[in-house]
């Protein structure tokens, strides 16, 4: 992660969008290049408020890819969210059925959740969205993936708190609790709220090394 103990107008236009970078201990960033960094969505970390490392654990903040999944209950609104999305320039991956047969039940929302889930934990997809009647199953299958970290939201509020405070890379959805607008409003609040606040990004590194010590990797190596 590069570090700098300046950052000015001209650096922040020539990093990536939604990149996290790390200013150093009385290091100054001038006001236009505040502005560029918060339209450009990159997260900066005061060196001494949050370890390097754990930066990576926040969710990317400019999402260009997303997984999205369903079971039969969610099927229309996942369809109307696929298009939704593609609509505006994202890369979207889908799975679960296609409703051909509505009495078929061999694929259901667990499936298409595993696969949205190991999608987003291997890096394929930025962010991963799954429903079903109420958002719940899937909200509770995601999180059994290590490296994901999915909230069910029927509010605005929800989906930003969701992102911002918990870290949460799967958003869950409901299609018996919103309606199809509501769901459009309730993942653009989602995906536009980036993960900034040092505090918040170090308890999601509490999370994650109680995640690796569940799954037998150990504590990580403070050095």
């Amino acid at each position: 992660m590069k570090t700098f103990d300046i950052i000015t107008e001209a650096d922040a236009r020539l990093l990536e969008r939604g990149a996290s970078v790390l200013l150093a201990r009385g290091g100054h960033i001038t006001p236009l290049a505040r502005d560029t960094l918060r339209e450009r969505r990159i997260t900066v970390t005061e060196e001494g408020r949050a370890a390097a490392g754990d930066l990576s654990l926040a969710p990317r903040a400019d999402v260009r890819s997303i997984a999205i999944g369903s079971g039969h209950s969610g099927i229309a609104l996942r369809r109307a969210l696929v298009m939704f999305l593609r609509g505006r320039g994202l890369a979207v991956q889908e799975a679960g059925p296609d409703g051909s047969d509505q009495a078929d039940n061999s694929v259901d929302y667990f499936d298409a959740t595993v696969e949205v889930a190991h999608s987003v934990a291997r890096g394929e997809a930025d962010a991963g969205i799954v429903v079903d009647g109420t958002g719940i199953g899937p909200a509770i299958a995601a999180n059994k993936i290590p490296g994901v970290r999915a909230s069910m939201a029927t509010t605005e509020t929800i989906a930003r708190q969701s992102r911002e405070q918990a870290g949460a890379n799967v958003l869950a959805l409901g299609a018996a609790l919103v309606s199809v607008d509501e769901a459009k409003a309730i993942v653009m609040a989602w995906l536009a709220t980036p993960m900034r606040d040092p505090v918040h990004i170090r308890r999601l590194a509490k999370v994650h090394e109680l995640e690796r010590s569940k799954t037998g990797q150990g504590p990580r190596s403070k050095s």
